[in-house]
C-alpha cells in the first residue's frame, strides 16, 4: 500500500468502528435499552477501540514504519536534550572508528588492494638462494637456464634499475632508469598507451637505442607530444629515441621514469655475477607452490652441474605483491591491530556512559513498561538511539579518517610502496560501514538488554536505584578491560620508544652535524681519456668548494652512509708482483679460501673520511700522491684488517676487487679506518674495501658531494649547486643536507612509534575517563550510604580509602590483565624492536607505575566529593 493512501484508509477506519459501534448501540436500544446504556454497553462489548485501530494497522503492515519513524524521533528529542552527553559519544566513536578507518586505508592500499596488472596474482619475483640461506639476485647464465628449462611461466624477465642522469626534456633531472629483458612487458600485460614497445632489432647489443617512458615523464618532461619521433634523450649521456608512453599508472619498478631494452647489454658468462632481478608471470592453471617447486629442482641441478662456479644452491618464488610489501606488514598489521584496541577501549567507554545513562531512566522505562509497552518495544528504542549516536559518530570518524589519511602520508617515508594507492576507496568506506554496524549492534545490544527492566512494579519502587549488582560489576570490568588495554598499547609504545633511544644512541662511526651533500648523476667512463676528464672535474669542483666560506673540507663517494644498498663481493689477496691477467683466473682463484675475502665495496676521493670524521687508525688517507698513473691505492677499514690480518700490518698489502668496478689492477692498502655503520644503524658494521674515487671512477655513475661547514648548512645549498653547474650546466643536482638522510634511515621506526603512541595517548585519556566515570558513579549511588556511615560517625579519611579502595581494585585487576596480555602479544613487536626484549621489564615496570598513578589520579575528584558529603544532605538524598 502506497504511503499517501494512508489517511484515507485511517478516515475508512474511523468510519467503519463508528459504523459497528453505531449498528451495536441501535440494536440494545431496539430490545428496549436506554441510548446512554446502550452506547456505554456497546462500546464495553466493542473493546479498547485504539487497540482495534492498532491491530488493524498491523494488518496494513505499515506499522513497522510509524515505530521506527515515532523511535527516531524519540532518539532525536534524547539527544538534543542531553548536548553533553551527546557530544562526549560522539566524539568518542569519531575518535575510534576514524582511527580503525585510516589505519585501514592503509593497510588496503599497501597490503591488501590488487595490483593494477591483468591476473596480477599470477606474476612472482623470482629468487636466487645462496648456501647461506640469503636471497640473491640472478646470474646470466642462471637466468637462461632457469628461463629454457622451466615450463611453469608465460614469460621470465630480467630487469635492473639505478639512478641516471635524463637529459632532453624540459630541463635534466635525476630519474630512475631500468633495464628490461624482452618479456619484462608481457610478464605484466602492460602496452603503451602512446607509440610502441620493443622490437626484435631494438633488442640486440649494437642495435638501435630506443626508450619507453612512464606517462608521468612525458607529460612532465615531454609536455605530452603526441610526436615521439623528434624526442631524443640522453641518458647517462648515450643518446635514446624515445619510441613508446606506458599508460597512466605503470612504473614497475618503483618510479621507473625511462625503460631501456636489456638485450643492448652484453652479457656476463659468470655465475657468480647476480646482478639481475628476474619477474615471471605463471601460466594458467599453475599454482605458487607448483612453480615454487619446479625452480627449486632446477637451482639444485644447477648447483649439482657447476659446483663452486655458481654462487646459487637453491631458489624460491613470491608474488610480486607479497615481495612489494614485505619489509612493511609486520608494523602495518601491528598499526591496525592497535587501532582495534582503541576501537574496544572507546566503546567500553561507550558502553559505561550507556549503562550510566540508563540506570538514571530506570523509573521512566518501568512506568513505561507498567503502562503496556512491550520490553521489545524499549529495546527497540535503546537501539534506535544507539544507532542515531553511531551514525553521527560514524559520519564524524569518516571526516577524521579523511584528514588522518594525509596526515599518515606526510609521516610517511618515502619509500613506503605503493603510498600513491592510499586513499578513502569505496572498500575502505564499506570498512567503515562495517565498523558502525558492529559497534552500533555490540554496544546497543548490551546497553539496552540491561536497561530495559523485567519487573515494572520493583522498578518503580526502587526508583532510580534499581541498578543491580550485575551492572555494577560490568561497569568495573569494562573500565578495567580499558585499563588492561591502554597498558598493551603503553607499553607497545614504550618498547619501541626505548628501541629508538638506543638506535640514536649507537656510534654510527662517523660525524654527520654540518655536512651538506650533492647528489651527482653522472656518464660512464668507458675510456682513459674519459677516466682523465672525471678526475679533472672532480679536482676543479673540489678547488671551488674548498674556498667557500665556512667550507672546512670536501670530498665525494660513490654511496652515501646510510642510504641503502652497498656493493659487495669476492677480493683476492695478493702475492707482492702478482697481477691477474683476465676474470677467468680472477674466479678460478675465488674458490681458494686462503686466497679470497668478502667485503663491501665503495668508491671514495680524498677529503671524504675527513668531512665526516671517520678516524684514521693507520697509515694515511687518499692525497695527491695517488694519481692516475701511481699505483692505485686502497683503504680498508677496521673489521676488514683484523679479520684478514689479525696479527700483522695489512700496510702494503696487494688486493685485488676489479670485479667490482672492471679494473684488475691490484690495489695497494696505504691505510685502515673506522668502523662505519654504512648500510644503516641497526646493521652491524660490515668489512669495506675503500677505492680511489679519482682513480677508478668506471662504473659510478651515482657520486654524492660531501661538504663540512662550520656556519649552516643550508646556506651552502644554493652556492653548492651553482658551483656543479657552472662545470656542467646540463647536469642534474641534488642537494640537501646529510641530517635529512639521518632523519630519513629512521622514518620508518619514528612513524610506527607516533602513531602506536598517538594511538596509546588516547586510550589513555578513554580509560581515565571511563575509570573516573565508574568511581564518580558509584560515588552518586552510595551517597546516601556515605551519609549514614559519616552521621555514625565515620571519618572523611574513612570515605577516602573507601572509594579510593575501589578505585584501586579496579586498576588492580585491569594492570595485572593487561601485563599478562602485554607478554603475550608484545613478541610481534620483536622484529620491530632493536636491542630491546620484548618482555623488557624497566619498560613494564614504568608504564605500569604511570598508568596506576594517573588512574589513581583520576579516582581523586569523585573521592574528595564524597569526602565532603554533608550527613544531613545526603540522608535527604534520593
Amino acid at each position: 500500500m502506497d504511503l499517501w493512501r494512508r489517511k484515507k484508509r485511517e478516515t475508512e477506519l474511523d468510519e467503519e468502528l463508528l459504523s459497528h459501534l453505531e449498528m451495536a448501540t441501535r440494536e440494545r436500544v431496539e430490545r428496549g435499552d436506554a441510548a446512554k446504556d446502550a452506547e456505554r454497553a456497546a462500546r464495553r462489548e466493542f473493546g479498547n477501540v485504539g487497540l482495534v485501530k492498532e491491530t488493524a494497522r498491523d494488518i496494513w503492515g505499515w506499522r513497522w514504519v510509524e515505530d521506527f519513524v515515532e523511535d527516531v524521533r524519540y532518539g532525536l528529542r534524547l539527544l538534543r536534550k542531553s548536548p553533553g552527553f551527546t557530544a562526549i559519544v560522539v566524539l568518542t566513536l569519531a575518535l575510534g572508528i576514524g582511527a580503525n578507518t585510516a589505519i585501514f586505508s592503509v593497510v588496503y592500499g599497501v597490503l591488501l588492494r590488487p595490483l593494477d596488472y591483468p591476473k596480477a596474482e599470477q606474476v612472482v619475483r623470482v629468487w636466487g638462494t645462496n648456501a647461506a640461506g640469503g636471497e640473491m639476485n640472478f646470474s646470466d647464465p642462471n637466468f637462461q637456464d632457469l628461463a629454457a628449462q622451466s615450463h611453469d611461466f608465460q614469460g621470465l624477465a630480467q630487469y635492473t634499475s639505478q639512478i641516471a642522469s635524463v637529459a632532453g626534456g624540459t630541463q635534466p633531472i635525476r630519474a630512475l632508469g631500468t633495464a628490461a629483458s624482452r618479456d619484462f612487458f608481457p610478464v605484466f600485460d602492460a602496452q603503451p598507451a602512446v607509440g610502441r614497445g620493443f622490437l626484435d632489432e631494438e633488442q640486440r647489443v649494437g642495435g638501435p637505442r630506443v626508450a619507453v617512458v612512464s606517462y608521468a615523464f612525458w607529460r612532465d618532461s615531454l609536455g605530452s607530444t603526441s610526436d615521439l619521433s623528434r624526442i631524443r634523450l640522453k641518458v647517462d649521456n648515450e643518446a635514446y629515441s624515445v619510441i613508446g608512453v606506458m599508460h597512466p599508472g605503470f612504473s614497475f619498478p618503483g618510479e621507473t621514469a625511462v625503460w631501456v631494452p636489456r638485450e643492448s647489454f652484453p652479457t656476463l658468462p659468470s655465475r657468480t655475477a647476480n646482478n639481475w632481478r628476474v619477474i615471471g608471470r605463471l601460466r594458467d592453471g599453475v599454482n605458487l607452490e607448483q612453480a615454487n617447486s619446479d625452480v627449486r629442482v632446477i637451482a639444485r641441478r644447477l648447483k649439482q652441474q657447476y659446483g663452486d662456479d655458481t654462487s646459487m644452491s637453491d631458489a624460491s618464488l613470491l608474488r610480486l605483491q607479497d615481495e612489494m610489501v614485505r619489509s612493511v606488514r609486520p608494523a602495518l598489521l601491528m598499526l591496525g591491530g592497535a587501532a582495534a584496541f582503541l576501537l574496544l577501549v572507546a566503546c567500553a567507554n561507550i558502553v559505561n556512559l550507556l549503562l550510566a545513562r540508563a540506570a538514571g531512566r530506570s523509573r521512566e522505562f518501568a512506568a513505561r513498561a507498567a503502562l503496556g509497552a512491550s520490553r521489545g518495544r524499549l529495546l527497540r528504542q535503546g537501539l534506535t538511539e544507539v544507532a542515531l549516536l553511531t551514525v553521527l559518530g560514524g559520519a564524524l570518524g569518516i571526516l577524521f579518517a579523511v584528514w588522518g589519511v594525509g596526515a599518515l602520508l606526510d609521516l610517511a617515508p618515502e619509500n613506503l610502496p605503493r603510498a600513491n594507492e592510499i586513499g578513502i576507496h569505496f572498500p575502505v568506506l564499506l570498512f567503515a560501514l562495517v565498523v558502525c554496524g558492529v559497534v552500533a549492534a555490540a554496544v546497543g545490544v548490551s546497553t539496552a538488554l540491561r536497561s530495559t527492566v523485567s519487573n515494572p512494579l520493583r522498578g518503580l519502587a526502587e526508583g532510580g536505584r534499581v541498578g543491580s549488582a550485575s551492572s555494577h560489576a560490568l561497569r568495573r570490568t569494562l573500565a578495567a578491560g580499558q585499563v588492561a588495554i591502554t597498558l598493551v598499547l603503553l607499553v607497545g609504545a614504550g618498547l619501541l620508544s626505548r628501541s629508538l633511544g638506543r638506535l640514536l644512541a649507537v656510534d654510527p662511526g662517523f660525524r654527520s652535524s654540518g655536512v651538506v651533500t650533492a647528489d651527482l648523476s653522472l656518464p660512464e667512463v668507458e675510456n682513459e681519456a674519459a677516466r682523465a676528464g672525471r678526475a679533472q672535474f672532480f679536482g676543479q669542483l673540489f678547488a671551488q668548494l674548498r674556498r667557500l666560506p665556512g667550507v672546512e673540507q670536501a670530498g665525494a663517494v660513490n654511496v652515501l652512509p646510510l642510504t641503502g644498498d652497498i656493493a659487495d663481493g669476492t677480493f683476492l689477496r695478493l702475492q707482492p708482483g702478482e697481477q691477474i691477467k683476465d676474470f677467468r683466473q680472477f674466479e678460478r682463484l675465488a674458490h681458494n679460501p686462503e686466497r679470497a675475502g668478502y667485503a663491501y665495496y665503495m668508491a671514495a676521493s680524498e677529503g671524504y673520511f675527513q668531512t665526516f670524521r671517520i678516524p684514521l687508525l693507520r697509515g694515511r688517507h687518499f692525497d695527491s700522491r695517488d694519481g692516475m698513473d701511481a699505483p692505485h691505492a686502497a683503504l680498508v677499514s677496521e673489521s676488514l684488517a683484523q679479520a684478514v690480518w689479525p696479527k700483522e700490518d695489512p700496510l702494503g698489502r696487494l688486493i685485488e676487487f676489479g670485479n667490482m668496478d672492471g679494473d684488475l689492477r691490484p690495489l695497494t692498502i696505504v691505510g685502515v679506518v673506522g668502523d662505519v655503520r654504512a648500510r644503516g644503524l641497526e646493521a652491524p658494521p660490515e668489512p669495506v674495501i675503500y677505492t680511489n674515487l679519482l682513480q677508478r671512477p668506471q662504473q659510478q655513475s651515482n657520486v654524492s658531494i660531501v661538504l663540512r661547514t662550520a656556519a649552516d648548512p643550508g646556506v651552502l645549498n644554493a652556492e653548492l649547486l651553482k658551483q656543479v653547474r657552472r662545470l656542467d650546466p646540463t647536469l642534474p643536482v641534488r642537494v640537501r643536507p646529510f641530517a635529512q638522510i639521518f632523519d630519513a634511515s629512521l622514518v620508518h621506526r619514528r612513524f610506527t612509534m607516533i602513531l602506536l603512541g598517538a594511538f596509546a595517548g588516547v586510550a589513555l585519556l578513554l580509560a581515565l575517563v571511563g575509570v573516573h566515570g565508574v568511581i564518580s558513579y558509584a560515588v552518586s549511588e552510595r551517597t546516601r550510604e556515605i551519609g549514614v556511615r559519616m552521621a555514625l560517625g565515620a571519618r572523611p579519611a574513612d570515605v577516602l580509602r573507601m572509594v579510593f579502595g575501589q578505585g584501586a581494585g579496579m586498576v588492580a585487576a585491569g594492570t595485572s590483565l593487561g601485563i599478562l596480555a602485554a607478554l603475550g602479544l608484545s613478541r610481534f613487536l620483536q622484529s620491530l624492536l632493536y636491542e630491546i626484549r620484548a618482555a623488557d621489564a624497566l619498560t613494564y615496570g614504568c608504564v605500569t607505575l604511570f598508568l596506576v598513578f594517573v588512574a589513581l589520579l583520576a579516582c581523586l575528584i569523585p573521592a574528595r566529593r564524597a569526602m565532603n558529603v554533608d550527613p544531613m544532605v545526603a540522608l535527604r538524598y534520593e
